[in-house]
């Protein structure tokens, strides 16, 4: 846990048409070689992704299992599995290293999005110990106290549209950030939605995280604006 408490931030937003999941990049060495695929979000089938805080070399070690949990189901029974099964199923797997002597845990949580046609867009989180369970918003790693308490005041209801979710989702990322301003190298967002009866799972564009960057500077503005037009109202 103490692995995962100074792990970059993770967090989670379901709405109605679809997930989003946003990540803090640490690594941004100058010397580190531009690689092209993410560093935090990783795909598992085609319903289902996810983000890792901890120690990234076990999480390789999940994200691995995890595949091989939804490919074997989809051989043996020639569907997709359900997303909580894909969850369950490697939470005995971590459960199973906290019982018994010889190993440590797996010092990683994982936050899991995924549709299936049982309950549609499902969020889940589950820590070392093998626990789990369901959200409509959460956050793993660095300062996710602060960023559950900041969505806890902000989130509003599943019932927000993706666009929503994905400015609540920076908002949290520049108050809980020890950044002093949000950039998209910074920074890793990634939704899950259904088009034309397929799961589509993107990791957004520099570009696009920008222009959200952008938005939510501009509200802030608009905000302390009207802050101060209050203020001075009332002296």
């Amino acid at each position: 846990m103490e692995a995962i408490g100074h792990a970059g931030t993770c967090l989670g937003i379901l709405a109605k048409d679809g997930i989003v999941l946003a990540a803090e990049r640490r690594n941004t060495n100058k010397l580190l070689d531009e690689v092209s695929y993410s560093e935090k979000i990783y795909k598992l089938s085609e319903d289902m992704a996810c983000s890792v805080a901890g120690i990234t070399s076990d999480a390789n070690v999940l994200t691995n299992e995890l595949r091989l949990i939804a490919q074997r189901y989809l051989l043996q029974y020639q569907e997709p599995i359900p997303c909580e099964q894909v969850v369950a199923t490697l939470c005995d797997i971590k459960q199973a290293y906290t019982q018994f002597g010889g190993k440590r845990p797996f010092g990683v949580s994982i936050l899991y999005v995924g549709w299936d046609r049982h309950y549609g867009f499902q969020l889940y989180q589950s820590d070392p110990s093998g626990n789990y369970g369901g959200w409509k918003a959460t956050c793993i790693g660095n300062n996710s106290a602060n960023a559950v308490s900041l969505l806890k005041q902000e989130f509003k209801d599943s019932d927000a549209s993706l666009d929503e979710a994905l400015n609540l989702a920076v908002k949290v990322l520049s108050k809980s950030l020890d950044v002093t301003k949000l950039t998209p190298d910074k920074v890793e967002i990634a939704t899950l939605t259904r088009q034309n009866g397929r799961t589509v799972i993107d990791v957004l564009k520099d570009k696009r995280v920008e222009a959200l960057i952008k938005v939510h500077e501009e509200e802030e503005a608009k905000a302390d604006a009207q802050k101060k037009k209050e203020q001075e109202k009332k002296k």
